[in-house]
């Protein structure tokens, strides 16, 4: 038995060092091509003016997945249609790719990351877990999804943060360009918001789909907005729920660009706890009292009490034309002017 046991362990010895070493190839041939992959795309980036800056990046992650650690990673995008473009910087970004999925890439910055569009202030944040996944091949659409955990920013803050993309970029007029949904909860809003309806946000989402076909990305923000409405560009939000103090709201919205290119639509929704809320814009001067008042006079008729005498809900039909938004024929708010570069 001994003799036969010592010439299994012989038989058993090289098949596990040969799976060890076919492992170890797999893993070495996807590093590499991960590493290259971001060299690639860091010269085109650069090619197409980007500016890219980054550390030295280190292979990691045997046996089970390929990973490359990126330090001081920085992108600026000098967009001409936004004044001082668009920058976005990490203290490491993380791409790995698990070795039983190579056709799925894992984005995952980390430490303290900096936003800043145009000439704004930039912001600051950090985040418990945040991953991206992204397709590395194949033909579209592409699925796309983010994922975050205890974002934090001087100002504000969001507990969990979920949002998902399937992009169709050869979508036509009539067809589906971008579908998404999106999802975000315990989000504490920035101190100007606070004042409207409570320091915190319970939650909030959306689900719906931008229609194509999508614009030139070379012209201009102007042409590409004419170009989207006049190919029949829509933005279907077939759900939207939010969740904040005495707000309980959800709806469905149809929207679109009108002649002037200003945003215009109309949808429906559905809330609870509206004339607590109606007071409160209307106390911190978020909306005229009049407005206010009437529109309490309007949705009380229309509400229903239900039979447990919770608080009353009301459905009713919103639109979207001139830059006001009206609740049955009742001026609520009148928005800003959209200005296209």
């Amino acid at each position: 038995m001994r003799r036969r046991w010592r010439r299994r362990q012989w038989l058993i010895l090289p098949g596990c060092l040969a799976i060890v070493g076919l492992i170890s190839l797999y893993w070495w041939i996807s590093a590499g091509r991960l590493a290259d992959g971001f060299a690639a795309w860091a010269a085109a980036r650069r090619a197409e003016g980007w500016t890219v800056t980054n550390g030295t990046p280190a292979i990691s992650g045997w046996p089970w997945a390929a990973t490359l650690t990126v330090p001081d990673l920085s992108l600026h995008d000098a967009e001409p249609d936004i004044p001082g473009g668009v920058t976005w910087s990490a203290d490491r970004l993380l791409l790995r790719v698990v070795l039983w999925r190579p056709t799925i890439l894992e984005l995952a910055p980390q430490g303290t990351q900096h936003l800043r569009l145009s000439e704004g202030p930039d912001a600051a944040f950090t985040a418990k877990r945040m991953r991206i996944t992204l397709p590395m091949s194949g033909a579209p659409p592409y699925d796309f999804d983010l994922t975050a955990n205890v974002v934090q920013a001087p100002s504000m803050s969001v507990g969990t943060l979920r949002l998902h993309g399937e992009l169709q970029p050869d979508a036509q007029s009539g067809a589906t360009a971008l579908a998404f949904s999106f999802a975000a909860q315990s989000i504490a809003p920035p101190p100007p918001l606070t004042r409207a309806l409570g320091p915190r946000i319970a939650s909030i989402s959306a689900d719906g789909a931008l229609g194509g076909p999508l614009p030139n990305p070379q012209s201009t923000l102007a042409q590409r907005a004419t170009d989207w409405r006049d190919g029949g560009g829509t933005l279907e939000l077939e759900h939207v729920a939010l969740s904040w103090g005495p707000l309980d709201l959800t709806g469905s919205a149809t929207l679109s660009l009108d002649d002037t290119l200003q945003p215009m639509g109309t949808g429906v929704v559905h809330v609870v706890g509206y004339a607590e809320t109606l007071d409160t814009l209307a106390a911190h001067g978020l909306l005229p009292k009049p407005a206010a008042t009437t529109a309490k006079a309007v949705l009380s008729l229309l509400a229903q009490v239900p039979d447990d005498n919770s608080a009353p809900a009301v459905e009713v039909p919103l639109t979207l034309q001139y830059r006001t938004l009206s609740m049955r024929q009742v001026p609520l708010v009148r928005l800003p002017e959209v200005d296209w570069p």
